[in-house]
């Protein structure tokens, strides 16, 4: 892993990468801008000018190794790394980089034994013993050590696969399964390391109020009994760790340097104090302390207020009675009235170190738990008390402080085997971090672990049982457990570990806010950016406050038995995420995972996760769901708002492993028709600048996808690749922001070639891969095809159409697309209508009802027109229909239409006529010019012929053929006309929409004169009347025009009267839905009626807003059964 993040990457304003524009990873193998300057020089001399062209990308083998030799002396941390590496040249003029001198010893073992060792060996581990017992505490000490001593077999092998710079397990994890989870997990860590540094102010204030100072004390805990004392003793840790807190963060912002140099003094008490331990059991073999512990019965008495274990000493006066029995007596006499359990039983002295030869071990094998409230009584001793007797003097006797159980003390526990990172945290201060972090590492997980162990049968050897379970000592006289057990005295124990405590929470207090800063600095979480922030020597301000803030959270819980499970969560999620990324890498054989440290494996990897895992729900499931509702959300957050990073993490190559896997199988077959579902083609068009000309396509395409299946936005560009290859990047580009703003998932691909044509059938053809392809395209309608410069696009349209045909491709085309809503936009009523002409496999009901799905068009409701014909039964039909919708489980309105046949119309003849005098006119855009006037001459006589005028001297005929503007009403509606003018004096273009049609003949006509037909179209589909047509002359006129109709084409009249009776039946019905979908009919199988085809589609959907013309792909896409 030599490669770093740039500062393009961080989202500061860096230069944009060139290529695709996505973040690259820097390494030394990329030129600096020292080796741009030294071209001319690079190569001369060194007999390699065969490579020159490769100079600005391809160092020299000598360059590339003088790289690498000074890129593991950087200075170490996410961006200090990246920007030391940008200037690498400037700062090694200036001043030499110091190389790292730590070895295994002072880098890793000890740093590690300093953090695993903790409080909880100090505070709590007697009390593990006598609650759990011996056998039950060594499982958890077994379990726990098993689990850090995994994760850090993983932790060795991420850590030598390459330099691990500062930040420890959050750069492992990110850089090994990506910014989400890097930055979840990170987070967690983050958490973790700022509650152990509550947990380990909590027990510095628990050693210093209960042992060391307990006169200290704001809340007096005298006189007071139950709920009362435990809240006192809780007001006085909050208060006291406050003050404790405020004093850390203040030296940690004053200067890091004071808190490494009273490092070593810690690790010296910790050592100490262990070794005190030790010497203190060997002492206890050979002569034994005297710690002792009263008894009453078998329970144990708080040694407070009275010198002598017994109820009466013989003296010269007799026998008198002790302070003992003035505590459960109402006066020193010997006839005092006593409590009753007090009478009735003896008072025992036992010694409470009974020392390791004692045999006291078999006692304490096994566990005994307790209620909150329960007394701490001695095993296998008798006792005289009544089933029904109350329980009086409470506040005379040890009890139980809280409810124990087996899962609580493994979440109690889990937090001192936890500290495992501190070596791949100091990589870039150590000599060989690859040599030294793994054997490190593991040398201080086997001695902690040996430690715990060993603690676990000394501490049930050598110390009765009821001490044990004493939790503060206050059967020993208020001394602390394990201080008991010391030598050569208990103040030993207790002042090591204040100490030891109070720098675990300043190497807290210190690691936690760098943890928070690398996270900040890699911008994978937007919200959190102010933190990467500090003063100008680089220390994380924002950072320690913000974590002084979370510190002081755990603080106000104020009970070191509550937090420690907090933090077990946090860190266990760490922990299982470092096996989780080491068995990824390990099963996915990425050809970049190639570890130093070669005693690792897949399945070692995955037991210690489900370890993490299992110890996660054992210690607390209701935290346990917390920490992962809590890392879930953090990856849900970065995975909506965060940067985009790309960082070659393993996740990315199971996603890739996952894609072929899911690919192939995708490959046995096409899909069941109740699987089916649009994966769309979407075709769209880019202006000069590369802009989206038609951005409301992509609003339709996420308003029919709802973010579920395939969609690819394509875009055809005209030239060659090499030319063209930064305009396709360009365009590329804009699709991806315009699929960003319209909240649209999917791919993007742009296909250049030598024409339109053959770059949109390319895009058909190739989109996609194995069987994850496009089933249906969505284009829009050309819209200006009637401009004669437009010729071309209106032919690639039917050929598109022909190629979807042909691939059996579902085809969407929306006309008038800007007339449909954006997503922001709402329906609040209206209705979808769609016409169900002819059979299409079911499109036309599917995509209402995935329209209906989405925010914009859910309030619509959906209305099904059929048409019958004459010998149809609409009744019954109309029956079938609400049957079979039913069977669909789609709502809708039926309604059938009765289309009864009738006579082709004057005007559908009239219509039919201009349609392909029109088509004849096309034609000539690529004629020549003799060629041009041939052809014009042939049509201007056929009309002369045809159509009989009342001054025949001269004739132009003006025909209405363009475009309906969209939303006209049926009232009114504007004259649309084309002339069709010639002039032998003026030059034509094919460019030029009024093209020559009438010529002018010999004594016929000057260049001046015209006379004019003029007839308009009505949105009823009813013709206006021509002139002289108002009168019956008029009618009589255009029916006597009959017979020169008959050389029309039949089949056109007959597709023009289909087609202007549908569209009246359609506006009658359909004008005021916000939408219509209708079959759309196929272009004819020769090419020669191409222009015709258009003008058909023009007519069937004219006078509409918003219409969706639909094409089925020739397969069922949806069925009745489940």
């Amino acid at each position: 892993m030599l490669n770093n993040l740039t500062d393009t990457e961080e989202g500061d304003g860096g230069a944009q990468s060139q290529g695709d524009n996505n973040p690259k990873e820097s390494s030394p193998f990329i030129n600096s801008s020292d080796v741009a300057a030294e071209k001319s020089q690079q190569y001369d001399g060194k007999n390699m000018a065969l490579f020159e062209e490769e100079m600005d990308t391809s160092p020299m083998v000598s360059s590339l190794l003088s790289s690498l030799a000074n890129y593991s002396n950087l200075p170490q941390g996410s961006k200090e790394h990246e920007e030391a590496e940008n200037n690498e040249a400037e700062s090694s003029r200036k001043k030499p980089v110091k190389a790292p001198q730590l070895g295994t010893l002072m880098g890793v073992y000890l740093p590690c034994i300093q953090n695993i060792f903790g409080v909880i060996l100090f505070l709590r581990m007697t009390w593990l013993v006598g609650i759990g017992g011996v056998i039950g505490t060594f499982v958890i000490v077994f379990i726990c050590c098993t689990t850090t001593m995994l994760t850090a077999i993983s932790m060795s092998a991420i850590a030598t696969n390459g330099v691990v710079p500062a930040g420890g397990s959050y750069y492992m994890i990110s850089r090994s399964l990506g910014p989400e989870f890097g930055g979840a997990v990170g987070i967690c860590f983050y958490l973790g390391t700022t509650f152990a540094g509550a947990m380990y102010i909590l027990g510095a204030i628990e050693l210093l109020l209960i042992y060391i100072a307990p006169k200290a004390a704001i809340f007096p805990l005298e006189g007071l009994e139950g709920a009362e004392a435990e809240a006192a003793l809780l007001n006085n840790m909050r208060v006291y760790g406050t003050i404790l807190l405020t004093s850390m963060a203040t030296v940690v912002f004053v200067g890091v340097k004071y808190v490494n140099k009273l490092a070593l003094v810690f690790l010296a008490c910790v050592i100490l104090s262990i070794l005190a331990v030790y010497a203190g059991v060997i002492k206890t073999g050979i002569d034994a302390p005297d710690f002792p512990v009263c008894l009453l019965g078998n329970r144990t008495l708080v040694w407070k207020k009275f010198d002598v274990c017994a109820k009466t000493i013989e003296s010269a006066n007799g026998t008198v009675t002790t302070q003992l029995w003035r505590m459960f007596c109402d006066s020193p006499f010997l006839n005092a009235t006593c409590d009753k359990y007090f009478a009735d039983n003896n008072v025992t002295r036992v010694q409470g170190i009974p020392g390791i030869t004692s045999g006291i071990l078999t006692e304490n094998l096994f566990g005994n738990y307790y209620e909150k409230g329960d007394l701490v009584a001695k095993t296998y001793v008798d006792s005289v008390e009544g089933v029904d007797d109350p329980l009086t003097n409470s506040n005379r006797y040890v009890l139980a402080d809280i409810t124990s159980f087996f899962t609580l003390l493994v979440g109690i526990y889990f937090p001192s085997v936890t500290g495992i990172m501190a070596g791949s945290n100091r990589s870039g201060d150590l000599r060989d971090a690859q040599k030294s972090i793994p054997i490190g590492t593991i040398a201080a997980i086997t001695t902690t672990s040996a430690v715990y162990m060993s603690s676990v049968i000394m501490f049930g050897a050598c110390i009765e049982g009821v001490v044990l379970r004493d939790k503060f000592g206050e059967g020993v006289n208020g001394n602390l457990v394990i201080g008991t057990l010391a030598w050569p005295s208990p103040w030993v124990i207790v002042i090591g570990s204040f100490f030891s405590t109070c720098g675990a929470g300043l190497q807290s207090l210190t690691g936690a806010p760098r943890l928070m800063q690398a996270i900040a600095k890699d911008s994978i979480v937007p919200a959190l950016r102010i933190f990467g922030h500090g003063k100008a020597n680089g220390e994380p301000t924002w950072s320690l406050l913000l974590t002084a803030c979370i510190c002081e959270s755990g603080i106000l819980i104020a009970s070191l038995d509550a937090v420690a499970p907090i933090l077990s969560m946090f860190f266990l999620m760490c922990y299982m995420f470092v096996n989780l990324a080491c068995a990824l890498q390990t099963l996915l054989r990425t050809p970049n995972w190639r570890p130093r440290f070669k005693f690792y494996h897949w399945a070692l990897s995955f037991l210690g996760m489900s370890l993490c895992l299992t110890l996660m729900f054992i210690c607390s499931w209701y935290y346990a769901i917390v920490a992962m509702v809590i890392a879930g959300s953090i990856y849900k957050y970065i995975e909506f708002a965060g940067a985009e990073k790309e960082w070659g993490d393993g996740i990315r190559g199971l996603s890739l492993s996952a894609a072929r896997f899911a690919l192939m199988r995708l490959e046995e077959g096409p899909p069941h028709t109740k699987n089916w579902r649009p994966q769309l083609l979407v075709l769209v068009n880019t202006d000069a600048e590369q802009n989206v000309e038609q951005p409301r396509l992509l609003s339709l395409t996420n308003q029919l996808k709802a973010g579920k299946g395939l969609t690819i936005v394509g875009t055809a560009l005209e030239g060659t690749y090499l030319e063209n290859s930064d305009r396709a990047q360009r365009a590329e580009q804009a699709l991806h922001k315009l699929m960003e703003t319209e909240k649209l998932k999917g791919f993007c691909q742009v296909t250049v070639s030598s024409n339109l044509r053959d770059a949109t059938s390319h895009l058909l053809q190739a989109s996609g891969l194995g069987g994850l392809r496009h089933n249906a395209v969505l284009v829009s309608w050309p819209r200006n095809w009637k401009q004669a410069d437009e010729h071309q696009t209106w032919r690639n349209f039917i050929e598109l159409v022909r190629e979807t045909t042909a691939a059996h491709l579902a085809l969407l085309v929306p006309k008038n697309i800007a007339a449909f809503p954006s997503n922001g936009e709402r329906f609040t009523e209206g209705h979808i209508d769609v016409w169900w002409i002819v059979h299409d496999g079911g499109m036309l009901m599917l995509l209402p009802f995935l329209l209906r799905q989405h925010k914009v068009w859910r309030k619509c409701k959906m209305r099904i027109f059929t048409v019958a014909q004459m010998d149809d039964n609409s009744i019954q039909m109309k029956k079938d229909l609400t049957t079979f919708l039913y069977h669909l489980r789609i709502d809708a309105m039926v309604e059938v239409v009765e289309m009864h046949d009738s006579d082709i119309s004057a005007y559908t003849y009239e219509k039919t006529l201009v349609m392909e005098q029109r088509s004849q006119i096309l034609k000539q855009i690529n004629l020549t010019k003799t060629e041009r006037e041939r052809e014009i001459q042939s049509i201007t006589d056929s009309s002369r012929g045809s159509i009989r005028r009342k001054n025949p001297a001269a004739v132009t005929i003006q025909l209405s053929v363009t475009e309906d503007q969209p939303g006209g009403s049926k009232e009114e509606k504007p004259e649309e006309e084309v002339q069709l003018i010639h002039d032998n004096t003026t030059p034509t273009s094919p460019a030029t929409p009024a093209t020559p049609l009438t010529p002018a003949t010999e004594g016929a006509q000057t260049p001046g004169q015209q006379v004019q037909m003029t007839w308009t179209e009505k949105c009823d589909g009813e013709p206006a009347k021509p002139p002289g047509a108002a009168t019956p002359e008029g009618i009589k006129d255009i029916f006597n025009m009959k017979p020169e109709w008959e050389n029309l084409n039949q089949s056109n009249v007959r597709r023009m009267h289909t087609a202007l009776r549908l569209n009246e039946v359609i506006i009658k019905k359909s004008s005021e839905a916000k939408l219509v979908l209708l079959n759309m009919p196929g272009p004819p199988k020769n090419r020669t009626g191409d222009e015709n085809y258009m003008e058909f589609l023009e007519v069937l959907t004219d006078g509409l807003n918003r219409v969706l013309l639909v094409r089925g792909g020739g397969r069922e896409v949806i069925t009745i059964y489940s």
